[in-house]
């Protein structure tokens, strides 16, 4: 199995994510004393519901990692979008270890295939816009990597990943420095390359940008605002800044503030309200 997401360790997770479940002891009591030792299962997941898949091959690792020897075969591509009742993976292996991986693997697959099912939700609402889909920095903790992964199996692009690969001023950052112009500054003054201004008013946009803002943030502003936000803001960076809407996007708004004509719309509930996908897994003892 092949699968590497930049700056996540795969089997780390797995390794850490096992101990928690195990505990104190490291013993499955449930399984050690009903399960034989010697006893083998074969199992299939599937979907209970249509669904774009993710997540598949980290559920794999987990019953990898306790049995080695197990036999997998995955059915179903990450980023597919499959019907109700779809098979997503056969298995066969020790009964013991596969139902000790059994709920990590569900919960993990679970959360990455609802994530990717509602970004594509927001991202066939907008197609023929222009726009493009952004992820938030709002994820589980310890769940990041994964969770943006999820994103972009659903077709969206990944905002920031973390705190370091830009900065982005807000209202805050704003109340300290004493307007946006000077926040802006101190991001340049300090040699960062990507500085993204999160606005909510348009009087805002003109100093943001002059002080040398490189994405400009259009938070909470209805379509009417977004389009003289992005025409404001094209004027005067002469398009060479992109634009980007924010703020209680739903399914139900994000067309019309794409519409509008910014680049891009972030949105928080992707990985952070997501709806966990209804996907099974039963044995049955060879």
């Amino acid at each position: 199995m092949t699968f590497k997401i930049d700056h996540f360790d795969l089997d780390a997770f797995v390794k850490s994510t096992i101990a928690e479940d195990l505990g104190p002891t490291g013993r499955d009591v449930t399984s050690e004393s009903v399960i034989p030792a010697d006893a083998v299962f074969s199992g299939v997941m599937d979907a209970r519901h249509e669904c774009v898949i993710a997540g598949l091959p980290v559920a794999e690792a987990f019953f990898r990692a306790l049995d080695p020897d197990v036999e997998i075969e995955t059915l179903a591509g990450e980023g597919d979008s499959v019907p109700a009742g779809a098979d997503l993976m056969r298995l066969r292996g020790k009964g013991r270890a596969m139902l000790t991986a059994e709920r990590s693997a569900l919960n993990i697959a679970q959360n990455l295939t609802g994530i990717a099912t509602m970004t594509r939700a927001y991202v066939d609402r907008i197609d023929g816009t222009g726009c493009t889909l952004l992820d938030t920095r709002k994820t589980i903790p310890g769940l990041r990597h994964l969770q943006k992964y999820a994103t972009r199996m659903g077709g969206a692009q990944n905002h920031r990943l973390g705190l370091w690969d830009a900065a982005m001023i807000k209202d805050n950052h704003v109340a300290v420095a004493g307007g946006v112009a000077e926040a802006v500054k101190r991001a340049v003054d300090a040699g960062v390359e990507r500085i993204i201004l999160e606005v909510d008013r348009i009087d805002q946009i003109e100093p943001g940008l002059a002080a040398g803002a490189t994405h400009l943030l259009l938070d909470n502003m209805e379509p009417d605002m977004l389009r003289q936000a992005v025409a404001l803001a094209a004027r005067i960076s002469e398009g060479r800044v992109p634009t980007e809407a924010s703020g209680g996007v739903t399914l139900e708004t994000v067309r019309a503030k794409a519409e509008a004509g910014v680049d891009f719309i972030s949105v928080g509930r992707l990985t952070q309200s997501a709806p966990a996908a209804d996907i099974g897994l039963d044995f049955a003892q060879v």
